[in-house]
């Protein structure tokens, strides 16, 4: 090709350049795989970080709603509390003006009533303040819990964003390559390509015969078919893991133009 992995619109591309311009391909993506599992789980970990972060931030929000919503009830049952304590001293100041037993035994009850609120609310607020103390030593603990998290997230960004830097040139340089090999491949043999990558364990979609075997699944492949990948005349799958199979002498291709 006098323009290697570029479109040549005068005539046909051979099966045989497709399969090289495969091979090629499936070996830069591999290098590129290298690169991702160099960083490891990095970037999951610091994904995770995040989400945890996020939630418990929400967390804090919610709890702190809480505890001032239970502050809110202690006062309006404070409030509750003086109003039933003046209702006591009306109706106590009440009872020396009755005209008859009956009314007495009216304001006596509505006293008792009264004095029964009064309890109601104070063991209610017992109740509200021993949830309210509760929930602070939660936003406590989830306050270190967060601030632990955060030194996590900063030191993995940090490693992350350190791998990163050392192999981004690499793998810039890689996708760039790659784009212009796939640049080369028709699209629909270039999806099938990643459709086969995208399922195969990994990541060979393109793979020679090793000791008259696949190169992914380690099938063994009956020699006339083996002839069949050598002449590179068609574009043959292994029939037991659909990966595209080439000969061992498919990578004598010239570079590519940088």
């Amino acid at each position: 090709m006098n323009a290697p992995y570029s479109r040549q619109e005068d005539k046909d591309i051979s099966v045989e350049e497709k399969l090289r311009a495969l091979h090629e391909l499936q070996s830069v993506v591999s290098e590129v795989d290298k690169i991702k599992t160099l960083r490891g789980e990095l970037p999951l970990e610091v994904q995770d970080l995040e989400d945890e972060i996020a939630g418990l931030k929400t967390r804090l929000v919610n709890l702190d709603d809480e505890v001032k919503n239970l502050d809110t009830s202690i006062n309006n049952k404070k409030i509750a509390i003086k109003d039933s304590q003046a209702l006591i001293v009306k109706y106590t100041e009440q009872q020396n003006n009755v005209r008859n037993n009956r009314e007495f035994d009216s304001l006596s009850k509505e006293i008792e009533f009264q004095n029964l609120e009064i309890e109601l609310s104070e063991k209610r607020i017992k109740e509200f303040t021993a949830e309210m103390a509760q929930k602070k030593e939660t936003i406590t603990a989830s306050k270190e819990q967060l601030k632990e998290r955060e030194e996590d997230l900063d030191r993995k960004k940090n490693e992350l964003s350190e791998i990163t830097e050392e192999t981004k040139i690499e793998e810039d340089k890689l996708r760039t390559k790659s784009e212009k090999i796939e640049s080369f491949i028709e699209p629909r043999l270039l999806g099938a390509f990643k459709r086969i990558r995208k399922n195969a364990r990994n990541g060979l979609a393109v793979v020679t015969i090793q000791r008259d075997a696949c190169g992914g699944c380690f099938n063994k492949i009956p020699p006339q078919r083996q002839l069949d990948i050598a002449s590179r005349k068609k574009i043959i799958v292994c029939e037991y893991c659909g990966r595209i199979l080439v000969d061992q002498n498919i990578n004598v291709v010239e570079d590519i133009a940088e």
